[in-house]
């Protein structure tokens, strides 16, 4: 049906536009740098003064009020389109490709944990609950890296569309770039210098983005997509269940 192309499209457009809303709001209340300014003299360090702020990155966004709670509610509402995205994705495989079930199960595990991490970093606000909030963070962006990759591997293997020689080079690039960018942010982020650190922020706005566009790109997919598909999932997993108990 053509109505699920709405599916990919909101959730591109809820992470976009909720993470930069909150950046807008806070860096109006003056609770993080502007993305333009690399001089600042005004970064929060140990000693914080009323005046100070911190670097622009997406957590800090998201660390005072009265933009915490749209940020928690942001990244709940991407976690969760984000989880049934993976799933409705491995439903479509599983429909037209079984023979890749196995990879396409890999990609559904990588997902979920991915959601599962970004969920537990928007619950856990980094002022407070700053080793939960970070580890949920690095596994969201680790696990989104490998999820990037396999699902580009399966638009390589599996011709759902027709359109998979357009998709197949732009999936290719954005797998590059999600992977190399995640690896530079993780490198900054560590720094103590604001230079760095600021430098960190930019990378991190520009993975948020880039997966975006890579989630864009499976409107075309969610073109071909169809309800039956889901229904002829659960069917299957209510079929494998008596099997399973006669093997136990």
């Amino acid at each position: 049906m053509v109505l699920w192309i709405i599916f990919p499209i909101s959730l591109s457009l809820v992470s976009f536009l909720g993470t930069w809303t909150v950046y807008g709001m806070a860096l109006a209340n003056n609770h993080v740098c502007s993305l333009s300014d690399w001089g600042n003299n005004h970064y929060c360090q140990v000693n914080l003064t009323a005046s100070c702020c911190y670097a622009p990155t997406i957590s800090s966004s998201g660390k005072n009020a009265p933009e915490n709670s749209l940020f928690t509610a942001t990244i709940n509402a991407g976690s969760f389109l984000f989880l049934l995205f993976c799933i409705f994705h491995h439903a479509h495989i599983m429909e037209r490709h079984t023979c890749h079930s196995m990879l396409s199960r890999f990609a559904l595990v990588f997902g979920v944990v991915a959601a599962l991490g970004a969920f537990t970093a928007g619950n856990c606000n980094p002022g407070y609950l700053a080793l939960p909030h970070y580890l949920g963070a690095a596994l969201s962006f680790m696990c989104i890296c490998f999820y990037t990759v396999l699902l580009t591997m399966l638009t390589a293997k599996c011709a759902l569309t027709g359109y998979e020689k357009i998709l197949y080079p732009f999936r290719v690039t954005s797998t590059v770039v999600q992977t190399i960018v995640t690896i530079c942010y993780t490198v900054l982020f560590a720094q103590n210098e604001y230079y760095y650190v600021h430098l960190s922020a930019i990378f991190e706005w520009m993975l948020s983005a880039n997966l975006e566009l890579f989630e864009l790109s499976f409107v075309v997919e969610f073109w071909f997509f169809s309800s039956f598909m889901l229904s002829n999932l659960l069917s299957r997993r209510e079929e494998e269940k008596p099997l399973m108990m006669t093997m136990s």
